[in-house]
């Protein structure tokens, strides 16, 4: 009996006359009676039945789906709203271009799926979602006039403490994956430094150093350390009134007659392995996509091909990706890449470089970037067309450190210096530190030759040290030094081979010899 009267009273609010049923209804049977006059009282009396009146209605949630990304996202709005003229005038200016809105929100289709996916896992406010809107207009490839870079606009030495690698093969500051996981770190980073998370965006935009002092002047002074409050650059105190007018116009779209269009709630893409090295264009191919969307999906890669090694993964659109596996494992015709990576053994021309990877220097400079007036120094890694007798792909070492570095080339000019009583090609590289062997080439002698006094010698020097021996034109050097007899500038950098130039032919006649051809 007393486990009836509970289950009358749990279900109260549903069964009124089950209270009334069990304890309170007329009944000839003594048992029942005697059993009811011992049921406990309730607080409040005897239970009644409830009227449609006494009903409170209580907020349900809905399990129904979200209809698209921007329902999904204004689902999980939890920053708290920023309303200020700042605001209202940032309103203004988006829902004034509804063209420029219509190419942004169009192009972070792509994108903001995945962006949604990582921010709920980690339990962070959707409005971060919108954050690219404001720093890139959603394009992948933007770079600022700070070098800032790609959809998050990541500085050089930022990417870097959050493991984004630049090299001459990626910036993985471009990369849609990388560059979205390396963001929502540092934002978490910034709200756990802040505790708020006006504060954190504006350190995204500043730097938590400025936005720290900042904080800290105003207590000092006793005021107030909001983001409203603090001395901020312009550009920083426009940063929150851009998100959140984003977010007022995502949220209600027609106040502001925005178009927002669709953007299904489901991927867009997916990773596929990269087995091997491959030419960008052949992946596209391989995939069936067009080239522009390759790039949009892959943007890290700034070079013709893609190496294995160093980017494992690529991104390609989610029907496209098993068009790709399959046609990858069926290709039959030739290598996979024709470009690989060079390793410069020492510093050099870019004509030199040219000549030995088969180049002409115009596609050289192109492919590799290469600015003028530069010697590639040794070490650095050039892009190359890889030969049909090369099988292996590139090492994940050349990869995932490829750099290349320059060094200006030195204007040089030919001077003419006469030989001292002792002097040998040895002695003059020595003094004017050349290489004995360019001396040598210039005067069409041997590395051992020794000359006679007085004699001219051809040398090629930096323009201020060559200026610096026109001091002593005519004049006696110390003993045995040459003395300077001509000049005259010939080159931009140090020349490393010479052909039956006038210089050899003059050093020929100083001989007794006549100008004539001579094998080498």
């Amino acid at each position: 009996m007393k486990f009836i009267v509970a289950a009358c009273l749990a279900g109260s609010l549903f069964l009124a006359g089950c209270a009334t049923g069990t304890g309170s209804s007329p009944s000839t049977d003594t048992s029942s009676a005697a059993s009811s006059s011992a049921a406990p009282v309730y607080p409040g009396g005897a239970l009644t039945p409830i009227t449609s009146g006494d009903t409170k209605s209580r907020a349900v949630v809905t399990l129904a789906p979200p209809t698209d990304m921007w329902d999904r996202i204004r689902r999980g709005f939890k920053m708290p709203n920023l309303d200020s003229d700042l605001v209202r005038d940032r309103e203004q200016w988006y829902a004034s271009r509804p063209d420029y809105m219509q190419r942004m929100t169009e192009r972070s289709s792509r994108y903001i799926f995945h962006i949604v996916e990582e921010l709920e896992r980690r339990d962070m406010p959707t409005e971060i979602a919108l954050l690219p809107y404001i720093e890139s207009a959603f394009n992948p490839q933007a770079v600022s006039s700070a070098r800032a870079a790609g959809m998050w606009q990541f500085m050089p030495a930022t990417g870097t403490d959050f493991d984004l690698k630049q090299n001459i093969f990626r910036d993985d500051r471009r990369d849609v994956v990388a560059s979205t996981r390396a963001a929502l770190d540092y934002l978490q980073k910034l709200y756990g430094m802040f505790g708020d998370w006006q504060l954190a965006l504006a350190a995204y935009n500043w730097g938590e150093g400025n936005v720290g002092r900042a904080i800290a002047k105003n207590q000092r002074a006793g005021l107030p350390a909001t983001y409203t409050d603090l001395s901020m650059p312009a550009e920083t105190r426009m940063y929150v009134p851009k998100l959140q007018a984003v977010k007022n116009i995502v949220a209600n779209p027609e106040r502001f007659n925005a178009d927002l269009p669709l953007i299904a709630n489901h991927p867009y893409f997916q990773t596929v392995a990269l087995k091997r090295d491959l030419d960008v264009t052949l992946a596209a191919k391989l995939a069936d996509v067009k080239i522009e969307d390759f790039r949009a999906l892959n943007p890290s890669a700034h070079k013709p091909v893609l190496l294995a090694a160093g980017t494992p993964e690529i991104l390609l659109p989610w029907d496209n990706a098993a068009v790709f596996q399959r046609n990858f494992e069926a290709y039959s015709q030739g290598q996979y890449a024709s470009w690989t990576a060079w390793t410069v053994p020492t510093t050099m021309t870019v004509a030199d470089a040219a000549q030995r990877s088969g180049m002409s220097e115009v596609d050289l400079r192109a492919i590799n970037s290469v600015p003028p007036r530069m010697l590639i120094k040794a070490g650095s890694t050039l892009i190359v067309p890889r030969s049909a007798r090369v099988q292996e792909d590139v090492a994940a070492v050349v990869a995932d450190t490829g750099q290349l570095s320059f060094q200006p080339e030195i204007v040089t000019r030919r001077t003419v210096v006469k030989a001292g009583r002792t002097d040998s090609v040895a002695s003059i590289a020595r003094r004017y530190k050349l290489s004995p062997a360019s001396v040598a080439e210039w005067n069409d002698v041997k590395q051992t030759h020794s000359f006679q006094k007085g004699f001219n010698v051809v040398v090629y020097l930096p323009v201020r040290a060559a200026r610096s021996v026109s001091v002593g034109t005519g004049a006696t050097h110390a003993r045995g030094a040459p003395v300077l007899k001509s000049t005259s500038v010939v080159s931009k950098s140090t020349p490393t081979k010479v052909s039956k130039s006038s210089s050899t032919q003059v050093a020929r006649e100083q001989r007794g010899g006549t100008p004539s051809k001579k094998k080498r």
